[in-house]
């Protein structure tokens, strides 16, 4: 499957280049039945209409003591998973979660603006990208995107989806912000999405995962697949992990995002031990085409994919790692004196 994931995202990835419409391996009817299912599935489930908790503010204070350097920027854009929606403190938030995380790592304070929105697809993430540098004097120093699901849920044709988020990556990078995307969720871990759509809405996310992997690389970004949130976790223990919604990730399941994404937003900010950043073949890490890499990520959650320069007269490559992760306890909230980080 690893394969053909690969030609679908390559041709997903050259449609949103080129101007072209969805591409994709699934009639209109089975996605169809794939979103009926998952729609049902959001209203068998509650508590989707509560407001997230606002997260925005300073992390890590304590850092700030006895130096001059001003705090780093941390931006979350996307959707209902960025914004932190099914859990009621703001410090159980991905973003808090991140920013405490970052500061922890960096020894500087971490200043949060998150501007997601539940329910954004991919065609807001023009308007978030706007209202974050119509800010004046803000520009973030690492950027942090979770979107793709509302795409596949509400049928954006994937090249779409696909050029929405290079246009937005392309705009922080030119604003001079590292980029970091979480790319699209499995929507086959929604309980009551059954087989054999449950395959099918497993295969629409990872192609569409692949495909936003190679487009967030090709403007200059980085991504982590999140898959079903993080696989074995997820599987094993799905009531412990998702939420009262049955829908949105648990206090212990964006611990579980954010401790994926927090060496890839680091590294990508230059606060990652440097041995790290060399492919480790004993962890399956190595260089491939961005097509395979992004394909082989699409169905190993947790792996990072990032651009390295390609060989004379070879199309682009990338690097494949899984980074080890840091256990990551609930933040302090905003505003706080220090943070919380294994």
């Amino acid at each position: 499957m690893t394969m053909s994931t690969a030609r679908v995202a390559r041709r997903i990835a050259a449609a949103a280049a080129y101007g072209g419409g969805g591409i994709g391996l699934l009639g209109g009817a089975a996605v169809g039945l794939i979103v009926a299912e998952v729609q049902l599935a959001r209203r068998n489930v509650g508590g989707l209409d509560e407001e997230p908790p606002i997260a925005d503010g300073r992390y890590g204070l304590a850092f700030s003591r006895g130096t001059r350097q001003p705090p780093l920027r941390l931006a979350f854009l996307g959707d209902s998973t960025a914004a932190g929606q099914g859990v009621h403190r703001a410090q159980h938030t991905p973003g808090a979660l991140l920013a405490s995380g970052l500061a922890a790592v960096a020894e500087r304070t971490v200043e949060l603006r998150n501007v997601a929105l539940p329910g954004a697809q991919s065609d807001d993430l023009d308007r978030q990208v706007s209202q974050l540098l119509s800010e004046q004097g803000y520009e973030p120093d690492a950027a942090v995107i979770l979107i793709g699901a509302n795409d596949v849920t509400h049928r954006m044709p994937p090249a779409q989806s696909v050029r929405y988020l290079n246009a937005a990556v392309a705009a922080l990078r030119a604003a001079g912000s590292e980029v970091v995307v979480g790319t699209c969720p499995d929507m086959g871990t929604v309980e009551h999405v059954y087989q054999p759509l449950r395959w099918l809405a497993r295969r629409l996310s990872r192609q569409l995962a692949a495909a936003q992997t190679i487009g967030v690389l090709e403007n200059g970004g980085r991504t982590v697949s999140l898959g079903d949130l993080l696989g074995p976790e997820f599987a094993a223990n799905p009531r412990a992990m998702f939420g009262p919604d049955n829908y949105h990730p648990s206090a212990e399941g964006y611990a579980t995002a954010a401790m994926a994404l927090l060496p890839t937003v680091c590294a990508s900010l230059g606060h990652w031990p440097a041995s790290d950043e060399r492919p480790d073949r004993t962890r399956d890490e190595g260089v491939l085409p961005v097509a395979e890499a992004a394909a082989v990520a699409a169905s190993e959650p947790g792996t990072e994919v990032s651009p390295v320069p390609s060989p004379p007269g070879r199309g682009p490559w990338a690097l494949l790692k899984h980074r080890r992760r840091r256990r990551l306890s609930s933040a302090e909230g905003p505003h706080t004196r220090t943070s919380s980080a294994a």
